[in-house]
């Protein structure tokens, strides 16, 4: 009988392959893994590749530095207005009347500190506890030992306080200096600056004009005080700062054939500046011409350079329109500092005159010169309401070639104020100087002042009444050109005033139009912004008023003249007689009511321009103006 157990064995041998089989299954399985596994490798093989390929990428690319890109964002922000609350009257409380006088003073020590516990200053009087003394800690701060040594304080000299402008910086257009001594003072300050960085060129620029030469005089004698200032003459000696003289007229002259530190060939070449009687000073043309020159000297020798100019004008007009902005440029080019040593521009003209007595005949001539203006285009009227103008009447500021040259090489423009005896009405005067920073001309370019004009409807009416009323142009000049000399001889003088009466009526129709021109653009002058063109709406507005009083009075007083015409004698003793009647101005009018209007008018305008605008050449000018008067009168010379 079969056991459980036999049973059971035969079951699994029945399911179970026999030994040969499993083997050939197991060798089989064996073979279909291997199978799987090389296919499976075959078909991955791309796919490996592929990793590779992009690891090394990867790799690389992780080498490259790419700049993060910034990328700015506008956050808006909204706000929202907060309702504006009623602000509540201040509630007033009385205060209690509980302070007592004090009667005598104490010497107790008292603690600012408040005690705890107790009420308040608005409490009850009586609950304010008695402040006590501490008198050990009294007498341990009497009986203290206060030593206080070893403090120092470090405080810059007054030289280091003076610091060089840095390079590129714009340099000073308006520095006001009361003598050759002061200019040649800072300007051995900038040269020593120069000297901390290197070798030095100094090449002085001399005016060849008569009327420089007690300047160069002056100049010659101070040179040597100059270089021996801090020390200078000691560096030259040894070739780091060195010298060379030019001057200029019609033409360049070059008076150093070679820079030299030499003091005894310095002041010899300044003896040799020549005196050009043609009355050329070609400024700009001299100055680009000086710099080109020395150029490469500089830089074979590894030397800065820098330019002085010695001049009293500011150049010939034509030079000066053709030639300021290339002689900046060839000084920029050549890291050259431009320094001028000059005289004031006269208020918006460009001349000022010399006396000059003919050396034969004894008589005196007045010899124009140019000095002005201090802008790049006339800003002022040219005329004084009879002829061209004479004065000298100052305008705070250097000329505009002068000061610009300066100003845009990093230089300085140094102005001698001071007044010279053959200038012909010259005046000394000065002005507010925080005042005048406000009327600061414009020292850009002419091409960048022009186009600004140009879009300035008030700028270029004013503009147009200047060059309409320029007597420098022949075609204007036979109008507005008043015969202001008469002959002795009455039928000459009676045909010279018919003419000029003629000549009145046209000039005054002219100051008419000109008037309602300017009185069209009130709104205009609110609106302009610059302190400096309201002043000029302002005085030019009242001169053409004045101008037109005066000219009527003008042709009056002629009528009136041949009519009863004055009686002196040909002859005085002991050998005078009369050459001829000359017209002046005064305070007394004969036409009274017939220009009452225009007097009244200009006189409160000139009073309005000496307020608005005080302390300014153009209040000077209002107020010169008023002293003059709107009659006129002969006088006999």
């Amino acid at each position: 009988m079969p056991t459980p157990d036999s049973a059971a064995k035969k079951e699994q041998a029945k399911a179970s392959p026999p030994p040969a089989q499993q083997q050939e299954e197991e060798e089989f399985e064996d073979l279909s893994a291997g199978f799987r596994l090389r296919r499976w490798l075959r078909g991955s093989a791309a796919m490996f590749i592929s990793a590779a390929v992009h690891l090394v990428l990867v790799i690389g690319l992780s080498f490259l530095v790419v700049d993060q890109k910034v990328v700015q964002k506008i956050h808006e922000v909204v706000a929202e207005v907060l309702e504006q609350t009623d602000i509540k009257e201040m509630q007033v409380i009385e205060l209690e009347k509980q302070l007592t006088e004090v009667s005598e003073q104490t010497t107790q020590v008292f603690s600012s500190s408040p005690i705890v516990g107790e009420a308040g200053a608005s409490g009850p009087l009586g609950m304010v506890g008695a402040p006590s003394l501490d008198k050990a800690m009294y007498e341990q701060v009497v009986n203290a030992d206060v030593n206080i040594e070893g403090i120092y304080i470090d405080t810059p000299s007054s030289k280091q306080l003076i610091v060089e402008a840095p390079d590129g910086m714009i340099g000073d257009a308006r520095a006001v200096v009361d003598s050759y001594q002061e200019a040649l003072d800072q300007l051995t300050q900038e040269i020593l600056w120069m000297l901390d960085k290197g070798k030095v060129l100094v090449v002085w620029n001399f005016d060849q004009s008569e009327s420089m030469k007690n300047d160069q005089k002056e100049i010659r004698d101070r040179i040597e005080h100059v270089y021996k200032e801090l020390g200078l003459l000691k560096r030259g000696q040894d070739d780091s700062l060195e010298t060379a003289i030019t001057s200029f007229g019609k033409e360049w002259v070059n008076h150093t054939r070679r820079p030299s530190h030499d003091m005894t060939e310095i002041r010899q070449a300044i003896e040799e500046v020549p005196n050009d009687p043609s009355g050329l000073e070609m400024m700009c043309s001299a100055i680009g011409q000086s710099i080109t020159v020395y150029q490469p000297y500089c830089v074979r020798t590894d030397r800065q350079m820098a330019l002085v100019v010695i001049t009293d004008e500011s150049g010939d007009r034509v030079d000066n329109d053709t030639q300021l902005e290339r002689a900046i440029a060839v000084a920029k080019a050549a890291r050259c500092k431009l320094y001028v040593i000059g005289r004031e521009a006269v208020f918006g003209y460009p001349f000022a005159h010399v006396r000059w007595i003919q050396p034969v005949t004894g008589h005196e001539h007045w010899i124009p010169i140019d000095r002005g203006p201090e802008t790049g285009f006339a800003e002022q009227l040219q005329t004084d309401g009879f002829h061209r103008r004479y004065d000298a009447h100052p305008s705070g500021f250097g000329p505009y070639e002068c000061s610009r040259l300066g100003r845009e090489t990093s230089g300085i423009f140094f102005m001698l104020p001071s007044l010279e005896t053959d200038l012909v009405r010259g005046e000394k005067r000065k002005y507010a100087l925080e005042q005048m920073r406000r009327y600061l001309p414009d020292l850009r370019s002419r091409l960048e002042v022009k186009q600004e004009i140009d879009e300035s409807q008030l700028r270029t009416m004013l503009e147009k009444v200047v060059y309409d009323l320029n007597p420098y142009q022949p075609d204007i000049a036979k109008i507005i050109e008043m015969r202001v000399r008469f002959s002795p001889d009455y039928p000459s003088f009676k045909q010279q005033a018919i003419i000029e009466q003629a000549k009145a009526i046209i000039y005054l129709e002219y100051l008419g139009r000109m008037e309602k021109v300017i009185g069209n653009m009130a709104k205009q002058r609110r609106e302009e912004a610059s302190p400096r063109w309201q002043a000029n709406y302002d005085l030019m507005f009242a001169q053409v008023i004045a101008y037109q009083a005066r000219m009527y009075e003008y042709g009056a007083y002629l009528e009136e003249f041949i009519r009863n015409p004055r009686t002196v004698p040909l002859q005085k003793a002991p050998n005078l007689h009369l050459a001829a009647w000359d017209i002046t101005t005064r305070q007394k009018t004969i036409t009274g009511d017939k220009i009452k209007h225009h007097v009244d008018r200009a006189t409160a305008m000139f009073h309005a321009v000496m307020e608005t605008h005080a302390g300014t050449p153009w209040a000077a000018r209002a107020e010169y103006e008023l002293k003059r008067g709107y009659g006129v009168e002969l006088v006999e010379i």
